[in-house]
């Protein structure tokens, strides 16, 4: 059967392409400079909460952000480490397309020698994600998604987490925002009932590999209190493509987008059948002000 001319597959489908070229490029060129020693990475402080960039973050980002101008120099850009980036606006309006590029996820376990990192970019249409891409450098692994169309892996279609839950707990995944002070009450309120609550709690310091494991069903869930925003379009659509529910903290509706508010972005996330399980979870944190 012919996609029609309008269908996301087809109206998306050469940004996604790019997507991935560019992320592998990224890919490669992290993995090639991995086992350098971290005092030739050129780290620094980002910021007075403990975030880290390094030169691998702007080489990989000044590379993908070369290769989405190439190809569309009308679109918007916002990358992690250079801002905003407008577009050239000499062939029309405005456009409401923003690519997100978030080019080394994970750079405080690159410091320190962990091999947990990937690369991600994702194209926003207003504020809703339309193409999404996750690539894993240390294992050469890409993950994609279209709004729409599925989420696509090594292996084929993801269809997310689709085991039961064991009777020692469900195995889940936290982040929170690096502007989260760590006193917080309210995190920290949550991430301990998760903790007692779980068979395990993972905190990998790079969430868009953590949506890519609950995209492929690794792990049950994955729970985020004030998360960062431009990782979360490209990781949110893979999973909601592989049948991940992503519920706000409340079990309202998830509203959360790369510029919003961050408090709006917080969140659980999990097949239909765990999300009533780790909204009481959440609500067991409420009494410390979860929001």
């Amino acid at each position: 059967m012919t996609p029609a001319p309008d269908s996301p597959s087809v109206r998306f489908a050469a940004e996604r392409e790019l997507a991935v070229a560019a992320a592998r490029e990224a890919g490669a060129l992290l993995r090639s400079r991995f086992q350098d020693d971290f005092d030739d990475y050129g780290v620094r402080a980002k910021g007075d909460d403990g975030d880290v960039v390094t030169e691998l973050d702007t080489m990989a980002e000044d590379l993908i952000v070369g290769r989405i101008r190439e190809r569309y120099p009308h679109d918007r850009i916002l990358a992690e480490e250079a801002g905003t980036l407008d577009g050239d606006r000499a062939g029309g309006s405005e456009t409401p397309r923003t690519w997100l590029v978030d080019p080394l996820d994970g750079s405080n376990n690159v410091v320190i020698g962990l091999p947990a990192y990937v690369v991600g970019i994702a194209l926003c249409v207003g504020d809703a994600a339309a193409v999404g891409v996750v690539h894993d450098p240390v294992t050469d692994r890409t993950w994609t998604a279209l709004a729409g169309c599925g989420a696509y892996g090594p292996r084929g279609r993801l269809t997310g987490p689709g085991r039961a839950l064991p009777p020692a707990g469900p195995l889940l995944a936290w982040t929170q925002g690096h502007g989260v002070a760590r006193d917080d009450p309210a995190a920290r309120a949550l991430k301990e009932v998760l903790e007692v609550r779980s068979r395990r709690l993972l905190q990998l310091w790079a969430p868009l590999l953590t949506w890519a494991m609950l995209a492929r069903g690794a792990i049950d869930g994955f729970v985020g209190y004030r998360a960062e925003g431009v990782d979360l379009p490209a990781g949110a659509l893979l999973a909601t493509e592989a049948g991940v529910e992503i519920r706000a903290l409340d079990g309202g509706p998830f509203r959360g987008t790369a510029t919003g508010p961050d408090i709006d972005r917080s969140f659980v996330a999990g097949r239909p059948d765990v999300i009533p399980h780790l909204l009481e979870l959440a609500a067991r944190g409420a009494g410390a002000g979860v929001r």
